[in-house]
């Protein structure tokens, strides 16, 4: 008879004899499958992400073509009242000259502060150094004082948060010569 040895030992029904029953044969296949789940993981979060940036993308085109659409709003709002005063200044019977010049004064100051809460300034230049930036030159002219100097505005500017809305149109002095 012969010794049952580990190398002679007949294998025992329904086993493989070349398979290892470490259980550490399992981690590649587990690695394998925790790495497939981590990376559904990571391609739904994708997904996901950009999904979220498509919608912040076609929010912001919203918002922007709102803003352009109701840019005028504000001073439109403000530009109302101004329009009540000039009907109702047009819809009075009264003839008197002075309620007619007051109803005009009081129209401008609300035109005024339509204008203010716009952001838009009124440009009127006189006696400054002329600024081809914001006047408009029409003509030159002897002036005493130093020359290129407004001396005369025809027609005042506006200026809406810093930017030129229309130029002055002045009349600059010219240097003796």
């Amino acid at each position: 008879m012969t010794a049952h040895t580990p190398e002679n030992t007949p294998p025992e029904h329904g086993t493989d004899p070349l398979a290892d029953n470490n259980p550490a044969s399992d981690a590649p296949i587990d690695a394998l499958a925790v790495a497939e789940q981590k990376a559904a993981e990571h391609y739904e979060a994708l997904l996901r992400a950009k999904a979220e940036t498509e919608n912040m993308r076609r929010r912001a085109s919203e918002d922007v073509a709102k803003a352009a659409k109701f840019a005028g709003e504000k001073l439109a709002s403000a530009m109302v009242p101004v329009k009540d005063s000039l009907e109702a200044a047009l819809a009075a019977e009264a003839t008197d000259i002075a309620t007619l010049r007051a109803g005009v004064e009081l129209t401008l100051k609300q035109l005024e502060q339509a204008f203010g809460g716009a952001g838009i300034e009124q440009v009127d230049p006189l006696g400054e150094k002329f600024d081809p930036h914001k006047h408009q030159a029409i003509s030159q002219v002897d002036a005493p004082g130093e020359p290129n100097h407004v001396v005369q505005v025809l027609q005042k500017g506006y200026l809406i948060h810093d930017r030129v809305l229309r130029p002055a149109l002045v009349i600059v002095s010219k240097a003796a010569g």
